[in-house]
């Protein structure tokens, strides 16, 4: 505690502050961005890229090829996290979050850009440049959340870093929503020939403006107070990632695992169902045979399981403060382990039972992401929590997310059906639930600008 004393025509200026708008805009509209980028290529990656840079693949290794190309992203995100962290735990939070932002913008830009393999030349170029950007999408993205999450939380006012917390988690709904808007928007007015031609480069193109939009934005900003302690302590790391090792390589799996299974669940949610819903019923080609609905349809069924994933995003904020981070993500991952058993009995019930595995998925998805860009942040201490958290995050990133539509579809194709892909994901929600049960509560950790480990 300190306290400021002014007399006659002298005072102690006040530091200044960002304000709760500010930080809600800034943290919300980056993530946002990143994730309209991340989920257009997703879609995408389900979509055209089989046919526009495998198509000498059949229907099933062209897309577990796309999926890979998908995955290398994953790979990229732990180095982003290390490379990032670096600067954010040195330089500090703005600075490294506007070049994270412009990373993952330009790389998405130039996906837009890339020639079909198809086009004289490009038949081998294609895929590596595609591959590229995506090593480049990732590597932004894992210097993204880390920073959005310390924006947030580093600004909140005591007992509402949970709440402040789920700003930058809403972006990811927020980002699929729009990107499957775009998608649909496009789908309804062009010809299938004319969106596979050219349409479907219209969405990375556009998030040109997205992240000019979002660079402006935090521009604005100015340090977090946690990081300005730090560095009025002399305490900052000389070499993070070191440190983050050397002091808190315990915290780093403990945050590992503990969102293994919102990773696992939420590309099952969004890639998995997409193609499971879309793929025909019968087929002669070797792919396994899905539901068999229209693109569009399933689509719109998604943008609607999604807005429940933010709904509960925002709820998951205040229900972290009020009982904890720990009690209230055990009781979340147990019901993702039920959930991942009933896959089958819900794909098996037609449209009402799609749609509610659909809404109880994403509202599980929403409970179980929301309170992380609290608690991840919340394990390490001030000069290190940059990479700490980011770590973390993105080392779950490939445990539970890289190869997730991998194995999904060799384990659909394997069953020719979602059942072992129901028993996957309640086994990545088994190994979380021991993850948070070893892991002791974090809502009152001392935030303000610790530096013991």
């Amino acid at each position: 505690m300190s306290t400021s004393v002014t007399s006659g025509a002298t005072s102690t200026p006040t530091p200044a502050a960002n304000s709760r708008g500010r930080v809600i805009v800034a943290s919300l509209i980056g993530t946002s961005i990143e994730f309209y980028d991340f989920y257009a290529y997703a879609t995408a990656a389900s979509l055209v890229f089989p046919a526009l840079f495998f198509p000498n693949q059949d229907g099933t290794t062209a897309l577990l090829a796309s999926f890979a190309a998908f995955g290398v992203a994953f790979v990229a995100r732990p180095v982003g996290s290390v490379l990032f962290g670096h600067f954010g735990d040195r330089v500090g939070r703005k600075a490294t979050l506007v070049a994270s932002l412009l990373t993952m913008g330009v790389a998405t830009v130039v996906i837009g850009l890339i020639p079909a393999a198809t086009t004289p030349g490009w038949a081998v170029l294609a895929p590596l440049v595609l591959v590229l950007c995506r090593f480049c999408q990732g590597l932004g993205l894992g210097g993204e959340w880390g920073g959005a999450a310390l924006l947030a939380t580093e600004n909140a006012p005591p007992g509402k870093r949970a709440i402040w917390g789920t700003f930058p988690q809403l972006g990811a709904p927020i980002g699929f929503i729009l990107a499957n808007l775009v998608f649909i928007g496009l789908s309804q007015t062009l010809t299938e020939a004319q969106f596979t031609s050219w349409g479907w480069r219209v969405p990375f193109l556009a998030s040109a403006v997205l992240v000019i939009v979002g660079l402006w934005v935090r521009l604005k900003l100015i340090e977090t107070p946690a990081f300005t302690k730090v560095v009025e302590a002399e305490a900052v790391a000389k070499v993070p990632v070191a440190e983050v090792f050397r002091t808190s390589w315990r915290k780093i799996v403990s945050g590992t695992f503990i969102m293994l299974a919102t990773y696992g669940l939420f590309y099952l949610m969004t890639t998995f169902t997409l193609n499971y819903g879309i793929a025909a019923t019968e087929t002669t080609d070797g792919s396994p045979a899905g539901l068999g609905y229209e693109k569009i349809d399933f689509l719109w069924m998604l943008i609607v399981g999604c807005v429940f994933f933010g709904l509960f995003t925002l709820a998951s904020g205040p229900l972290a403060e009020r009982y904890g981070r720990r009690p209230l993500l055990l009781v979340v991952t147990g019901g993702i382990a039920v959930f991942g058993l009933l896959f089958v009995p819900l794909f098996a019930a037609g449209t009402v039972g799609v749609m509610s595995l659909l809404i109880l998925g994403f509202t599980l998805m929403g409970l179980t992401f929301g309170p992380m860009a609290a608690l991840l942040p919340e394990l390490f201490p001030a000069n290190v929590r940059y990479t700490g958290a980011s770590i973390s995050y993105n080392v779950a990133s490939i445990l539970g997310a890289a190869v997730a539509p991998f194995i999904a579809v060799w384990l659909w194709e394997a069953a020719d059906s979602p059942v072992l892909v129901g028993v996957y994901l309640a086994a990545m929600a088994a190994i979380t639930f021991v993850a948070l049960w070893l892991q002791k509560e974090t809502r009152d950790v001392d935030f303000s600008g610790d530096i013991k480990a």
